[in-house]
């Protein structure tokens, strides 16, 4: 019988992280962490509030969405990891949250402009919102179609996922995704405050502009260009 241990506490400690980062409410989030090897993810059950969750409770799903393993209905959003797990390869993390900020902007139907160095420290575009799904995804699988949302959207503004590693769902909510679960949770949480600082920009300056170039290129690079030189090797 296949063992599952590792990325049931994997998806544990990322799901436990988003109440103490302050990106969800309640039961409004989720996690997965991937096991590219065994072709399945572990996943938050659906509706279980975060303090009953454990990492035996995680439930174990392949990538066409089929639960392989758990008592417990996985996530009502499963369908849209798996889509994504299916089609991007080289992600093995993925989260979805309604934090308050990056919704906000979902909801005004708006890509996030970048504004500061901050922004610039993770990417060096604006953080893309696909349009509002049309009818008939919506009356088809919608959390499917929800993954196609977003691959789609990125296909239209040829953006790369391994550069971009977050979304807003037009009057939907956030999703972001990474190497781990980890890394997915990191961007979730740099996503809110990056959606945060910019709303807070509009209103001291309506007539804020973007980033010069010369910034951006500088603030990214030093990250994670060729020559890096933030933090330690």
């Amino acid at each position: 019988m296949m063992s599952y241990t590792n990325i049931k506490e994997e998806a544990y400690i990322a799901n436990m992280r988003l109440p103490k980062l302050n990106l969800v409410l309640f039961t409004f989030g989720n996690v997965s962490a991937a096991d590219r090897a065994k072709g399945v993810f572990a996943i938050k059950p659906s509706g279980v509030p975060y303090e009953d969750l454990t990492p035996e409770k995680m439930v174990i799903v392949d990538f066409e969405g089929n639960t392989v393993e758990g008592n417990l209905r996985p996530s009502s959003d499963t369908q849209t990891h798996a889509v994504l797990y299916k089609n991007w390869s080289d992600i093995s993390g993925i989260v979805h949250t309604h934090s308050t900020y990056a919704t906000a902007w979902a909801q005004a139907q708006l890509p996030i402009p970048i504004f500061g160095t901050t922004h610039a420290d993770h990417l060096t575009v604006d953080i893309p919102c696909a349009p509002p799904m049309n009818d008939e995804m919506i009356k088809g699988n919608y959390e499917y179609e929800t993954g196609f949302q977003i691959i789609n959207h990125f296909k239209n503004l040829e953006l790369s996922h391994k550069e971009v590693e977050m979304i807003l769902v037009g009057n939907h909510a956030p999703f972001t995704w990474g190497k781990s679960a980890e890394k997915a949770v990191y961007n979730s949480a740099v996503l809110e405050a990056v959606a945060q600082m910019a709303l807070l920009t509009q209103q001291i300056n309506p007539s804020a502009p973007r980033l010069k170039d010369s910034l951006i290129q500088k603030h990214f690079e030093r990250k994670h260009g060729a020559g890096a030189y933030y933090g330690q090797e």
